[in-house]
This record gives structure tokens, C-alpha cells and sequence, in this order.
């Protein structure tokens, strides 16, 4: 690979083959066939009848071998996908079952089939896919599945972003206080003291210190003082999967932010969100003003993100000036740099 391209990571990079993204929510998939961009190739999602009431999750590439008709046009007939153009039908597996316009003793070409990703997956209520065998992990979210808390999820939010800017942005608590002053955003995030501790193609970071905690209805009771004390977790995995989990130490709550971006083209992402809390007594209306509150901090991220020109990121780190507080988003970089220069076996 060029070192051009181990310099600065594009939305495309090539070797972001070799992991897993996000496609879709669990929810957005079902036998109606969807479209969903990723790398700048189009891939259709379907969920196919398997005959005992159940159904599989499918991918394939969004073209049809025979004319290069769009899969996503057609429709589910039984358990297979049947293109919308002259009807050939797929398994699962991308095998072509049948072609309308042959006898049945003619031979089905070989290479009748529909191109499928390497993996696909799903997972906490979303699918994944990796174009190529990945070498990256899926993410693993327990709280996502814990029926101790609430789940909310954000409406995904479409941005001409970089998906790598945009971890890096996750990441990056020195930023609070100006780009969120008006939500999060306090003079004490300016100095937050972390731990990184790499795994393999990511990492887990760290944090303990004090914050005004202005949520908290024990302050307004004069239960609990403001000024409280909040745990921080980052759970980071290669290329564009993390989750923020806080633990309010006074008030006795846990708060877990899931943050995944699909990187559709060289300019475009799609961005998926998801809250979990175990604090809100299962009050529906307290979730709601929390999904709003999240999306107004995504909102503020993106009112910055979107003006960048170069939606690449630098993953030579000479290519940027760093201080102490980038320590979290320098081992991003690393991460980065070592998945896009990782020799293919």
C-alpha cells in the first residue's frame, strides 16, 4: 500500500474491506429487499423465509450477475430473492435456483450467483457485514441486552463526515467545553486524567473525575450535591464501533452511549446511536428527553464535523501536532495504521 494511503484514511480505504461495519438496524431489514451503501458499493439486505417460520439474514452485493439489474429492486418469492429484472432467484448463499427464461433440463450457468460478503452479523439490535474476511472484532455491548435497562435508539442521521473524523471526535473528551458548551460541556472535561489499554484492533479507555451532575434529580431535592464524581468507560472497536458507558457514582445509574458509522462513500456516512440506562425508573417520557439531549450533542458534533473540506483522517502522526489529552485519539491513529498496513494472509 501507498504511503499516501497509510497517511490518510478515506471513508473507502480499501483495506477497510477486511472489517466489520454497520449496514442497517436489526429493525430496518425485513423481506422487503434494502439498499445499503458501504465503502462506495452498493449491497441489498433481505431477511429470507426459511419455511419453519423463521428467516435468514442475507447480503449481497446490489447487482444481479445476468444484467447488473439492482437486486434491491426485486421482491422475496418463498425463501429465495427474485430479481426484479427477468426474475432469476437467489438463496441465502447467493446460489441462483432458478431462471424463468430456461427449460428446467437447461444447465444454470456457474457463475450465476450473487455476491455475498464474507460475514454478516447481527448484534444489539443492529447488522454488520464485512465485505472481506475481517480482521476486526465485532463490538460486544452487555448492557445492550441487559434487561435491567431502558434502550432508546436515535434515528439514523445521514452527514457528509469522515467516519474516521468521527471516532476521533467520539473519542476526544478536550473538545467538550467548546464544541458542547451548551449541553456537556464544563471547564473541569478540560483536564480528565485516562488509562488506554489496547486490544488487539482497539482498546478500552478509562476515567474518573468529578463533574457538575445537572441531570441528577437527587440536586434539585438537595439530596445530592452537584458536584459529583462519574466513571467513564470508552469501548472501542476497529474501524467505526464504540460505546461510552458512565456510572454515576452518588446517584447510582449507569448511562452507556452506542455509537457505530457507516462509511457509505468518500463523502458521506450514515451514524446510528443508542442509549441505554438503568436510572430512569422506567419512566418513558425522562427516555425520550434523553434521545432528544443525545441528538442535540450529535447535532452540535456535526455542526463542526460537516465544514471539515478533507474528510480524511491523518494516521501518520507526524502529520498533526499532539498534547497529553490526545493520548486516547493517538492510539485511534495506531489502531487505524495497523489495520490499513496489516498484510493480507
Amino acid at each position: 500500500m501507498s504511503q499516501s494511503a497509510t497517511r490518510m484514511l478515506s471513508n473507502t480505504d480499501p483495506a477497510l474491506r477486511r472489517a466489520w461495519h454497520p449496514v442497517a438496524r436489526s429493525s430496518e431489514i425485513s423481506t422487503s429487499p434494502r439498499k445499503s451503501r458501504l465503502l462506495g458499493e452498493d449491497w441489498v439486505l433481505v431477511r429470507l423465509p426459511d419455511g419453519t417460520g423463521d428467516s435468514t439474514l442475507a447480503a449481497f452485493v446490489d447487482r444481479c450477475p445476468h444484467r447488473l439489474a439492482p437486486l434491491s429492486a426485486g421482491s422475496v418469492d418463498g425463501s429465495f430473492l427474485r430479481c426484479g429484472y427477468h426474475g432469476w432467484c437467489f438463496d441465502a448463499g447467493g446460489t441462483c435456483r432458478e431462471i424463468p427464461s430456461q427449460e428446467e433440463s437447461d444447465r444454470v450457468p456457474s457463475r450465476a450467483i450473487a455476491t455475498a460478503p464474507a460475514a454478516i452479523a447481527e448484534r444489539h439490535g443492529m447488522v454488520f457485514l464485512a465485505p472481506e474476511p475481517p480482521l476486526t472484532e465485532l463490538l460486544d455491548i452487555p448492557e445492550a441486552d441487559d434487561p435491567a435497562f431502558m434502550h432508546g435508539a436515535l434515528e439514523p442521521i445521514t452527514a457528509r463526515v469522515g467516519a474516521g473524523l468521527m471516532l476521533d471526535n467520539f473519542c476526544d473528551m478536550a473538545h467538550f467545553p467548546f464544541v458542547h458548551a451548551a449541553t456537556i460541556g464544563t471547564p473541569e472535561s478540560e483536564t480528565f486524567e485516562f488509562t488506554v489499554e489496547r486490544r488487539g484492533f482497539g482498546m478500552n479507555v478509562y476515567s474518573r473525575h468529578p463533574f457538575p451532575n445537572r441531570e441528577d434529580p437527587g440536586v434539585a431535592a438537595g439530596i445530592r450535591p452537584l458536584l459529583q464524581e462519574r466513571v467513564l468507560e470508552y469501548r472501542y472497536r476497529a474501524p467505526f464501533s464504540i460505546s461510552l458507558r458512565i456510572d454515576y457514582v452518588e446517584a447510582a445509574g449507569t448511562n452507556v452511549l452506542d455509537f457505530y458509522v457507516q462509511p457509505e462513500d468518500d463523502e458521506q456516512c450514515r451514524i446510528y446511536t443508542t442509549v441505554h440506562r438503568n436510572d430512569l425508573d422506567g419512566d418513558e417520557t425522562r427516555l425520550a428527553e434523553c434521545i432528544a439531549f443525545e441528538r442535540k450533542i450529535v447535532d452540535e458534533d456535526l455542526t463542526l464535523q460537516e465544514r471539515y473540506r478533507d474528510r480524511r483522517l491523518p494516521i501518520d502522526l507526524t502529520t498533526e501536532v499532539h498534547v497529553k489529552a490526545d493520548r486516547t485519539t493517538i492510539e485511534l491513529r495506531r489502531i487505524l495504521a495497523e489495520l490499513v498496513t496489516c498484510p493480507v494472509e
